[in-house]
């Protein structure tokens, strides 16, 4: 099935995020302020402005049950979002909540944890902010992972349990967290990450395999699996019960993003403008021309991939008389590097769709199963 492709603006799109019924859509247009868009048929179109922020937003997420949005900003703030009614019109608006972070540098990266009772947010200041709500002076306060974090913290992910915490950050490590809060937390029970697990516990840290930043970070479903993905062109499936650790290199440029999409699977997108497919033993690309291979072995360029690559490179070919003719237009849906992917509509117990934005202003929605594999391509990879 092809793809929804949508265009929402000529600048990039930072980040993205939908409301639970995905009639809305949250995104930084590289901006201060967050658009909210409502989908009108085969359109989306702006309806909100969410304005607070006095720099960069880097990061929104939607929590689905609750339906607050969180956004977070090179201002080194955090605000949640909350619909309630104007007392003055009576109309129902997005009213900010503060966040005391206490952070001295940009805020990254923010998830909501999966109970919705806390968030965390990633930072340029080697620390994690875990972000819970005080009824008592209505704003939301933080408590600061930081040891043995050595750069600025790129992404962050929750585990299903609502304790752990997957980052990845710029000192080239993977790390898994405890994010335990005793008076929200109920005592968590054991793990393949761990058993004893009070605050800022380290539960695992792993390398980039050629010493890349990690750009993104991602529970399976179950919990019992973390990958990440690096500047060096590889993405790593952990197996702390194992103990193993997979590296798949990868022939294209770096992905920048990935969410799984079930147990067996994972989505991944970045530089190289399209998202790939990893599962057991399978990597494919999806293209505005339909499937296209990926290498049968790790580490190799097939013919096609190389094609691409000297395609890319020239950035036009030649026409009559010799002459080179500049072509800008890309094979890919995408023009330009992905910056999320998200997952966006799950069935039968996996993620059957999923949506990626990018610096070209475009979204996209994938059926996340509609493009063929190819086997070998993952090597050794164990699902």
């Amino acid at each position: 099935m092809a793809p929804e492709i949508f265009h929402i603006a000529q600048t990039p799109i930072t980040c993205h995020a939908f409301s639970a019924d995905h009639k809305q859509l949250a995104v930084s247009l590289n901006s201060n302020d967050a658009q909210i868009f409502t989908r009108q048929g085969a359109a989306w179109t702006p309806t909100e402005t969410l304005s607070e922020h006095d720099k960069l937003i880097t990061s929104i997420d939607w929590a689905p049950n609750s339906n607050r949005i969180v956004t977070a900003s090179q201002d080194r703030n955090a605000y949640v979002w909350q619909q309630t009614p104007d007392p003055q019109t009576g109309k129902t608006i997005w009213k900010p909540t503060l966040v005391l972070l206490r952070i001295n540098r940009a805020a990254t990266h923010v998830r909501w944890s999966p109970n919705e009772d806390k968030f965390a947010v990633a930072s340029g200041a080697r620390a994690i902010a875990i972000c819970s709500f005080d009824p008592e002076n209505n704003w939301w306060v933080s408590k600061l992972l930081k040891k043995p974090i050595r750069s600025t913290v790129l992404s962050v992910d929750w585990h299903p349990n609502n304790v752990l915490l997957a980052a990845g950050s710029a000192d080239m490590k993977a790390r898994v967290f405890s994010a335990y809060i005793k008076e929200i937390d109920a005592k968590p029970t054991a793990t393949v990450w761990g058993s004893k697990l009070p605050f800022n516990t380290v539960c695992g840290e792993y390398a980039s395999p050629a010493g890349g930043w990690v750009h993104a970070v991602g529970f399976s479903p179950s919990g019992d699996v973390l990958a990440f993905a690096s500047h060096d062109s590889s993405i790593s499936i952990v197996y702390p019960g194992g103990p193993a650790i997979y590296n798949i290199r990868i022939s294209s440029l770096p992905f920048v993003t990935l969410t799984w999409t079930g147990e067996d699977s994972i989505v991944a997108a970045g530089h190289d403008c399209q998202p790939v497919v990893s599962a057991a033993s399978t990597t494919t690309r999806r293209t505005r021309g339909g499937p296209r291979a990926g290498p049968g072995s790790v580490g190799r360029l097939n013919s096609g991939a190389w094609s691409t690559f000297q395609d890319a490179d020239k950035r036009g070919h030649t026409g009559p008389g010799g002459v080179k003719e500049k072509d800008t237009k890309l094979t890919t849906v995408h023009q330009n590097t992905i910056t999320s992917v998200r997952p966006y509509e799950a069935r039968g117990g996996r993620v059957s769709k999923v949506s990626t934005t990018g610096v070209d202003g475009t979204l996209v929605i994938w059926e996340a199963d509609s493009v063929s594999a190819v086997t070998g391509a993952m090597g050794g990879m164990r699902m």
